[in-house]
């Protein structure tokens, strides 16, 4: 931990810092997996998923721009090195060797529903800590990937396909890693 003025005690920046740098491994992971299905795209829906995916990519790159700095103000070390992600991520590897658009979208949305639910679990660990503005920061986020996460279930959601469910929830398979 670096020297700073903050008035958050030691051990509580340091255990922030340290949970605020899973958070910020999945972020970039999600926005490498964004990335990745934006190049890899094919299908009618190309055009308005490859734009919407983009969007995404820069979306989520600031989000982690967010949790980074919230790391550094904290006292500690940002962690974004590929070798440091890889170590800590807990989401799912992206599938390889798919194009089809309706797939990407179900593995996006997984990924995306899962880096929200990080969101919000830190929400409530860093405000049980006492940081409030950690928890602010997260909610931001958590609001963010919630309107991600519905423009791309959105694409999957016609009526026609509402109609072959019923009431029944569907539930995307998880992001989380095995």
């Amino acid at each position: 931990m670096y020297r700073t003025k903050n008035d958050l005690p030691e051990n509580l920046r340091a255990t922030v810092g340290h949970e605020m740098n899973t958070t910020l491994a999945g972020l970039i992971d999600l926005q490498l997996q964004a990335k990745n299905a934006h190049w890899n795209l094919k299908g009618q829906n190309f055009i308005a998923l490859h734009e919407l995916f983009d969007q995404i990519v820069a979306a989520v790159q600031g989000y982690a721009d967010l949790i980074a700095e919230r790391i550094v103000q904290l006292g500690g070390v940002a962690e974004g090195t590929l070798q440091s992600v890889a170590k800590a991520s807990q989401l799912s590897p992206y599938p390889q060797n798919i194009g089809d658009w309706n797939h990407h979208v179900e593995a996006l949305s997984a990924a995306i529903a899962y880096v929200g639910e990080q969101a919000r679990e830190g929400i409530e660990k860093t405000d049980g800590l006492g940081d409030r503005d950690t928890a602010d920061i997260l909610t931001e986020i958590s609001r963010g990937l919630d309107k991600w996460l519905w423009f791309v279930e959105a694409h999957l959601q016609t009526e026609s396909a509402r109609e072959t469910r019923g009431s029944r929830q569907v539930e995307a398979k998880s992001g989380r890693r095995r």
